[in-house]
């Protein structure tokens, strides 16, 4: 698997490709924090929504066998009310194993809602879900792909991901 590094101008292209693929129009945006924050916002803004929403859903760390069938943990997510009877665009930046996008679609679902999934990446081989897949995508991949706005604290000439305080 090799590293990717991507642009700012290499993310508008994969989202205006995205914007292309979609069944406009949607009642919301839900962007799936943190990756998907950016891209979905630049799809609102291209199709002049006003409704983003957010949602941060979390699993375990750990990669054994047990972590992998965990229910997920919201730590954040749009009550059932906004949801009910509305075609939810649901946006991340990378289906990996699909956790996350699954369950936000489970959970949206429950609530009466009708999501529909877009990523910019779809790594379909890692896939835990083979019989699932993002309703849109902008580019399969098998790389590692580096966003841009990543890269503000993978690196260790930037700014730093935790700050250093002063002594007093």
């Amino acid at each position: 698997m090799k590293h990717v590094y991507l642009s700012w101008y290499d993310t508008e292209e994969l989202v205006s490709k995205l914007v292309f693929k979609l069944n406009t129009p949607y009642d919301a945006i839900l962007a799936i924090s943190r990756g998907g924050i950016i891209p979905g916002g630049m799809i609102a803004e291209a199709l002049k929504m006003k409704n983003v929403l957010t949602a941060a859903v979390i699993f375990g760390e750990h990669s054994d066998a047990v972590t992998r069938i965990t229910w997920p943990r919201f730590m954040q997510f749009p009550d059932d009310d906004v949801l009910v009877g509305r075609k939810i665009l649901v946006v991340d930046n990378l289906w990996n194993r699909g956790r996350t996008l699954m369950a936000a679609k489970g959970r949206i679902e429950a609530a009466g809602g009708f999501p529909e999934l877009a990523v910019l990446h779809w790594r379909q081989s890692s896939s835990t879900f083979p019989d699932d897949a993002p309703d849109y995508y902008a580019d399969l991949t098998e790389d590692f792909i580096h966003y841009p706005w990543q890269r503000i604290d993978d690196s260790d000439y930037r700014v730093l991901a935790q700050p250093v305080m002063p002594l007093s």
